[in-house]
C-alpha cells in the first residue's frame, strides 16, 4: 500500500499552532514499524504521487481550511479533539471562523476514515459532525522516548537550575486554554498552601511558553488570578522548557496535575507516569481512558482537587514507590509501535481491506 501523508497543513493560517510533532513521531513510527507499506510526504496537493492508495492529512482544525474540498484519492483525516465545538460558549468563532466550521465539517465527511486519539473525540466526532461510526477510528497515542526514568540527580539538579525552580514543586504541564482549568487549578493550590508548613518551599510550577506570554488574554486573567488569591510566592512561571529537559521537570517534581474540564487526549498523564512521577488527573473528557493509577479528581470540585494534590505530596515513601510503579507499568502499554501499527490498519479500512 502507498501512504501519502501531508507534512504541513495547507491552511498558512495553522501553520503557527504547533500541529507538526504528531506527524512527525507517527512518520518515524511508520517507517520504522509498517515496512510492509510505503510512505511518501507532501506540502502541495500537486505533489501527491500518482500511485497513492491513502491520502493522510494529519491536522483538523474547526476553524480553519486545513483540508482540500475535493478529495482525488480515498482519505485518512486525525482529528484529535473537537473542544472548541464542545464547549462553543468558551471559544467563539465568529463570523469568519462559523463560515469556514461549514466547510470544514462538509470536507471532513468526504474523507473515508477519521483516526482520533480517545473513545471521548470519537463520541464527539459522531455527535457534532455527523460522521458514521464505523468510519471513525480510535488510536491512542503514546508519549516520546524521551520520556523515561532514567533521569540523574545531577540532570533533575541541572533543570531546576536553569529554569530556576524550587527544590519540591507540583507540576503543571501545558497550555492556558480554557479548558485546561488552570484557575481551578490554583484556587485549589491556595487550599494546599494553607496546610503546608511555613516554612514549606513547596511551589507550583507552571510550565509552557504561554504562562510568560502577556499577549495572550488567558495568561493575562491567570496572573490576574494568582493575584487576586494571594499566591504568587509559592508559583512559579518556568515558561518554555527545551524537549531535552522534560524528563527530568516531570522526574524531579512531587506530582503532576492535570486539571482539565475537557482533553483529547492528555499527555502530561502518561509523560509523567513514563518519568516515575505520581499524578494527579480529572475525571472528564478522555482523561480516564488513560489516568490508570493516577489520583483522579473531579475539576469542578475545588475541595476534592484540593484533597487529591495534598495527598500526591504527602505520599509515604511505601506508598509512592508502589504509585511509581504503576505508573511505569501503566504508561508501558503506550507506545509508539502500537500506534503506528494500528494507524496502518485504518489505512486499510479506508481502503475497505480490513473490517472492524
Amino acid at each position: 500500500m502507498n501512504i501519502a501523508i501531508n507534512t504541513l497543513p495547507l491552511s498558512t493560517e495553522h501553520r503557527m499552532r504547533g500541529t507538526g510533532v504528531y506527524t512527525k513521531n507517527l512518520i518515524d513510527a511508520l517507517t520504522k514499524y509498517e515496512k510492509s507499506h510505503s510512505y511518501s510526504f507532501f506540502t502541495r496537493l500537486n505533489d501527491i504521487p500518482k500511485k497513492t492508495d491513502v491520502v493522510h492529512f494529519p491536522f483538523f482544525d474547526p476553524f480553519f481550511l486545513t483540508l482540500p474540498f475535493f478529495k482525488q484519492y480515498p482519505t485518512a483525516v486525525t482529528v484529535h479533539d473537537l473542544i472548541p465545538l464542545v464547549f462553543p460558549d468558551k471559544f467563539p468563532a465568529g463570523v469568519r471562523g462559523k463560515v469556514k466550521l461549514q466547510m470544514q465539517k462538509i470536507s471532513l465527511m468526504g474523507a473515508k476514515g477519521i483516526i482520533t486519539d480517545s473513545m471521548c473525540s470519537k463520541s464527539d466526532i459522531i455527535r457534532l459532525i455527523g460522521m458514521p461510526e464505523e468510519r471513525v477510528h480510535v488510536v491512542p497515542l503514546a508519549p516520546s522516548p524521551l520520556y523515561t526514568k532514567a533521569k540523574s540527580a545531577d540532570a533533575i539538579d541541572g533543570v531546576r537550575t536553569r529554569y530556576r525552580l524550587p527544590h519540591q514543586y507540583v507540576l503543571y504541564v501545558g497550555d492556558v486554554n480554557w479548558n485546561k482549568n488552570v484557575p481551578g487549578l490554583l484556587r485549589a493550590w491556595k487550599q494546599v498552601r494553607a496546610k503546608q508548613p511555613k516554612q514549606s518551599d513547596l511551589k507550583l510550577v507552571l510550565a509552557g511558553s504561554a504562562f510568560t506570554d502577556a499577549e495572550l488574554p488567558e495568561t493575562r486573567n491567570i496572573l490576574r488570578e494568582i493575584e487576586v488569591l494571594g499566591i504568587s510566592k509559592s508559583v512559579v512561571r518556568s515558561g518554555f522548557v527545551k524537549n531535552e529537559d522534560m524528563a527530568a521537570l516531570y522526574a524531579g517534581a512531587k506530582c503532576t496535575v492535570l486539571p482539565s474540564w475537557h482533553e483529547g487526549f492528555g499527555f502530561p498523564v502518561l509523560e509523567s507516569m513514563a518519568c516515575g512521577t505520581p499524578v494527579v488527573a480529572t475525571n472528564r473528557g478522555s482523561v480516564p481512558e488513560i489516568a490508570g493509577p493516577a489520583l483522579i479528581a473531579d475539576p469542578g470540585d475545588a475541595a476534592a482537587l484540593t484533597r487529591a494534590i495534598r495527598e500526591a505530596v504527602s505520599l509515604s515513601p511505601a506508598s509512592r514507590k508502589a504509585m511509581v510503579k504503576a505508573g511505569l507499568e501503566w504508561a508501558k502499554k503506550f507506545t509508539w509501535k502500537t500506534v503506528a501499527h494500528d494507524t496502518a490498519v485504518s489505512y486499510e479500512r479506508v481502503l475497505g481491506t480490513t473490517s472492524l
